[in-house]
C-alpha cells in the first residue's frame, strides 16, 4: 500500500484550480493559433486574433481567462493499493476547490439549491467522478466548465437503427442551436452507449482528451473527423460572426450499450475548453 495525506490532494487540486482557469490548457492554445492562420474570414480571423490577445493577457497579467470560471468538475482515478490518510479524500478534493477559488480570486458561481439560488460562496461543491483501476497512483483531472457552453447540451436517446447518420443529425443539431450562445470555436465532446447517464459522462470526460488526439478505435475516428468538417461547414465562425472555424475538435468517446438502444449525448466546450491533469 501506498499512503497519500490529504493535505497533498488540497494543495494540488488548489493549484489545478487556479491554472486551469489562468493559463489555456496547451492543445486548446496550439488549436486557435492554427485556427488563426488558415481561417478565410477576416472578421472570424479578427475575433480569434482577439481571443489570442485575451489569452496572452490573461496569462502574463494573471487574470482569468473568462469571467466565468466555471463549476469544477474533477475525474479521480484512483490505484486500489492507495491509501488516503488525514481525513476524507471527497472533503480535501472540495477544500482545494475552495482555496483555489479564494486564493486566486475566481468567481463563485455555485448555489446550494438549484431553486432557491443562494450561493455557497466558495465554488463548492465541485462534481466528482471517480474511477478505481489497479495501481499505487492517483491520478485527477480537473475541469472548470462555464454554463454558457454547458446550457447548449444535449442528450438523445437513439434507436440502434439510426446508425451513424442519426449520430451526425443531433450533432450537427445540437450545434446548430448551440450557435454563437456556446463561444465558439469550440470542442465538441460526444458519449456513444452505455446508458441515459453514462453517455452523459462519456461526453464530458471526450472534452478533456487533447484535441488532436483522435479515438484508438478505427471508425470512432473516422466519425471524428467527418463531424469536424461538417460542423465548420456550417459557417458559425468564431463568436458565432461567420468563418470556418466553428470547431477545434470533435472528441467521441464510446462504450457497450443495451440491443434496444443507442444513446448518445453532446457536452459541448467553448473556446475555453479548460482541464489540467495531475498524477500523485
Amino acid at each position: 500500500m501506498r499512503s497519500i495525506n490529504v493535505d497533498e490532494i488540497i494543495t494540488c487540486i488548489k493549484n489545478m484550480c487556479i491554472e486551469a482557469n489562468f493559463k489555456l490548457a496547451s492543445d486548446v492554445d496550439v488549436g486557435i493559433r492554427e485556427a488563426y492562420d488558415k481561417e478565410s474570414s477576416s472578421l472570424g480571423k479578427r475575433v480569434l486574433g482577439q481571443l489570442l490577445d485575451n489569452l496572452d493577457i490573461a496569462e502574463n497579467e494573471y487574470i482569468p481567462i473568462c469571467q466565468d470560471t466555471g463549476m469544477v468538475i474533477v475525474f479521480v482515478t484512483i490505484g486500489q493499493e492507495v491509501y488516503i490518510e488525514g481525513g476524507s479524500l471527497e472533503e480535501a478534493i472540495n477544500e482545494g476547490i475552495r482555496r483555489g477559488y479564494k486564493e486566486g480570486y475566481l468567481r463563485k458561481s455555485i448555489v446550494y439549491d438549484p431553486l432557491i439560488r443562494n450561493n455557497t460562496k466558495d465554488n463548492t461543491p465541485g462534481i466528482i467522478h471517480y474511477q478505481i483501476v489497479t495501481g499505487d497512483q492517483l491520478q485527477i483531472i480537473v475541469a472548470p466548465k462555464g454554463f454558457g457552453s454547458e446550457n447548449m447540451s444535449r442528450v438523445y436517446m437513439l434507436k440502434p437503427s439510426d446508425e451513424v447518420e442519426g449520430i451526425k443529425k443531433v450533432v450537427l443539431e445540437t450545434v446548430k442551436l448551440a450557435g454563437p450562445n456556446a463561444c465558439p470555436p469550440i470542442v465538441v465532446g460526444v458519449g456513444i452507449g452505455g446508458s441515459f447517464e453514462k453517455c452523459a459522462l462519456l461526453a464530458k470526460k471526450a472534452l478533456t482528451r487533447n484535441i488532436g488526439v483522435g479515438s484508438d478505435i478505427p471508425h470512432i475516428r473516422k466519425l471524428e473527423e467527418d463531424l469536424l468538417l461538417a460542423i465548420n461547414d456550417l459557417g458559425i465562425g468564431p463568436g458565432g460572426l461567420g468563418g470556418n472555424t466553428t470547431a477545434l475538435g470533435v472528441n467521441i468517446e464510446t462504450y457497450p450499450t443495451h440491443i434496444a438502444g443507442l444513446p448518445v449525448a453532446i457536452n459541448i466546450g467553448c473556446h475555453v475548453n479548460r482541464h489540467v491533469k495531475r498524477v500523485i
